[in-house]
């Protein structure tokens, strides 16, 4: 007699706020556009799977006033011949229905996924350095279902309901005008049962959800390869497992009052239903006796009036499902409506590979972290998600911890580490008697940068850390855009060239090396889908990382492990190395390449570098001494501007801050002989 929906639509009726508009509904109706036929289709098999369903309780008003009277026995076969043809036609006509249903549904999810995805491809990197991952892929996920729903299930089901409803109403007030009026009396009784009960629903299981994300949140944390090895290294398995008790706990108690309070939700609704047959019953039942009515007729009412309860409650919840599927269409299309920070222009100048020189020019460029909010999502609350829980191992509430009012200053960010650029780390205060020079802490990042590389130039950045040396190799390949200045490469303006073009003439060995969970191969070859084995090995070897891979047991076909965590640092600073060697980029732009590797491999990889970068232009952070040394220019930072720059000669004749970095720094690395 009940649909579930209802139920559903009652508990999240206090969740969402949403506002259906015009224009909103006409966006909507235009990813629904590619399957009108599939839409058109369905509404016929409503249609046939509505008037079979009022056939039923014709036949067995019809068996019971005449051919069980007049023992009729052909037309009892007959009549019940038809009662197993009906189910199976009905049945025929459900799965018809269903596979033009899932078609729309699965398209929509198709065609929104692919703009979404597409989109999220063009975003700055500022854009996921303030994003949740978690918050994405709700909006992947969750959220195209969501809107998937709304065309594909609540539509649907508005509209049947509506067929049905009109259709039985229409039938019974044919059989009894004065018993369909009782029966739809009855139906406000049944509403607010129903919404007082699903308030108290919906409240358990926003509860219920909140533990279950505490509970999966601690798990997350705890079973991954980073969790996993710091629980083992402090002791701390017997700890974690009695915090999980606990939540796990929880979850279980919630769950067995939440059970128990749905079986009363349903009891009660079903004894409000209960008023409304007895009633029908008992008036129709009157009738019989009073001659009026037949017994048949009255079998055939109270089957009607179950569908019609079932078909008249799904209206009632029609306007929340609807609205709160649109609150996913809105989610969807806020991500689609982003604009981009890093814009392609049109037209846009593409740089042909074969033609590229590699002319690196900075012109007074200028760099700060600020966040325009606009070109951000919005936060929104989920309840359930493990992006909702704050501090997982405290057990403290949800929420990021942070006061209201800091959050202005926290999503501006500070320029204080070139590691992670987009840090949100204040700047810290500097007391009495501290040397201020010492602090990186800064709101600009960049500040005056000017600065040319010709082709084939090897340019050094050397400075403190947090000086913005890191921030300089990322505004090569656009990850970032100048506040103010000009960059350019071969004369154009890096916002007048396409970004294909651009990365494809660029390759980058950041900090902290990513490789995907797959083989050496693909991780290899994601630089050039279309290298040979033979470029792939040259590659491999250029960067001293064949040998190493030929003596694992699957060679080049060895799986890397979530992150490359199956490698040493070292291995996968080659790895990448090779993967950038087999792109065969025009600009090198090289981030401590080789900061993780033992004295042998990096003078290897030294050597291989000078042949790498012979002709080409590089920009390279320099931490050891033979890259200085083989600089044709150095530029030395601090506090994001550039102090000094030269040759290493030229450089320590000076005496400036060059020369003392290079006394605390690198002085020391000229005693080894693998370094000269």
């Amino acid at each position: 007699m009940f649909h579930g929906g209802g139920w559903s639509a009652y508990m999240r009726s206090g969740d969402e706020k949403p506002k259906v508009t015009r224009g909103l509904l006409v966006r909507v109706l235009k990813y629904a556009r590619p399957y009108w036929w599939h839409i058109s289709g369905m509404l016929v098999m409503i249609l046939l799977s509505t008037g079979v369903g009022l056939i039923s309780p014709l036949i067995f008003r019809t068996m019971i006033d005449k051919v069980l009277p007049s023992k009729n026995l052909n037309q009892l076969v007959m009549l019940a011949i038809a009662l197993l043809i009906l189910p199976i036609l009905n049945g025929g006509i459900s799965v018809v229905q269903r596979r033009l249903n899932s078609t729309v549904g699965e398209g929509v999810i198709y065609d929104l996924r692919v703009a979404l995805f597409g989109k999220l491809q063009r975003m700055s990197l500022r854009f996921f350095t303030n994003t949740k991952v978690g918050e994405l892929m709700s909006r992947l996920n969750n959220d195209v279902v969501g809107a998937q729903n709304a065309i594909s299930n609540t539509i649907v089901g508005i509209i049947t309901n509506i067929i049905e409803a009109i259709a039985i109403l229409a039938v019974m007030l044919s059989l009894q005008w004065k018993l369909t009026l009782v029966s739809v009396l009855i139906l406000p009784l049944f509403i607010l049962a129903a919404q007082r009960l699903g308030t108290v629903l919906r409240d358990i299981a926003r509860e219920a959800m909140d533990h279950n994300a505490k509970m999966n949140a601690h798990m997350h944390e705890t079973l991954n390869i980073g969790g996993a090895l710091l629980v083992k290294l402090f002791g701390r398995a017997n700890e974690e497992t009695n915090r999980f008790r606990e939540r796990a706990a929880s979850v279980r108690d919630i769950g067995i009052r939440r059970a128990v309070i749905g079986s009363s939700f349903f009891v009660m609704l079903g004894l409000v239903g209960a008023v409304g047959t007895a009633l029908v019953y008992g008036l129709g039942g009157w009738y019989v006796i009073q001659g009026t009515f037949t017994i048949g007729t009255i079998v055939a009412f109270g089957s009607y009036l179950g569908q019609l309860y079932g078909a008249l409650q799904g209206l009632a919840s029609a306007p929340v499902d609807f609205s709160t599927s649109m609150v996913s269409f809105e989610r969807v299309f806020e991500v689609i409506d982003l604009s981009q920070d890093i814009p392609e222009k049109d037209p846009s100048t593409t740089l042909k590979a074969d033609e590229v020189k590699g002319n690196l020019e900075f012109d007074n460029v200028t760099f700060n972290y600020s966040v325009d909010e606009s070109k951000l999502l919005k936060d929104v609350k989920r309840y359930g998600k493990m992006e909702d829980v704050g501090a997982v191992l405290s057990l403290a509430g949800k929420g990021n911890g942070k006061k209201k009012d800091e959050e202005p200053a926290l999503r501006q960010g500070f320029a204080s580490q070139d590691s992670a650029p987009d840090s949100p780390v204040p700047a810290p205060q500097v007391q009495a008697g501290e040397a201020e020079a010492t602090s990186q802490a800064r709101e600009v990042a960049l500040e005056g940068i000017s600065f040319k590389a010709a082709a084939g130039q090897l340019v050094a950045l050397v400075g403190p850390s947090g000086a913005g040396k890191t921030t300089v190799t990322y505004l090569i390949p656009r990850l970032y855009d100048p506040t103010s200045g000009v960059i350019r490469i071969d004369g154009h303006d890096l916002r007048d060239v396409t970004l294909d073009s651009l990365a494809a003439a660029i390759g980058m060995v950041t900090q902290e090396t990513y490789l995907f969970h797959d083989t050496i191969r693909t991780n290899l070859t994601y630089a050039r889908p279309d290298a040979s084995p033979a470029e792939v090995e040259a590659a491999a070897r250029a960067a001293n990382i064949h040998q190493f891979i030929m003596d694992l047991p699957d060679g080049y076909d060895t799986i890397v492990g979530e992150r490359g965590y199956r490698l040493s640092g070292g291995e996968k600073q080659r790895i990448a190395l090779a993967r950038v060697i087999l792109k065969d980029p025009r600009i090198l732009v090289l981030d401590e390449a080789t900061s993780h590797l033992d004295s042998e491999s990096e003078a290897l990889i030294q050597d291989a570098l000078k042949h790498v970068m012979a002709g080409r232009t590089s920009i390279v952070i320099a931490h050891r001494l033979s890259t200085i040394l083989a600089a044709d220019l150095i530029l030395v930072m601090d506090r994001g501007k550039i102090v000094e720059r030269g040759t290493h000669e030229q450089l320590l004749a000076v005496g400036g801050s060059y020369r003392q970095l290079y006394e605390t720094q690198f002085r020391g690395e000229r005693f080894d002989p693998l370094r000269r």
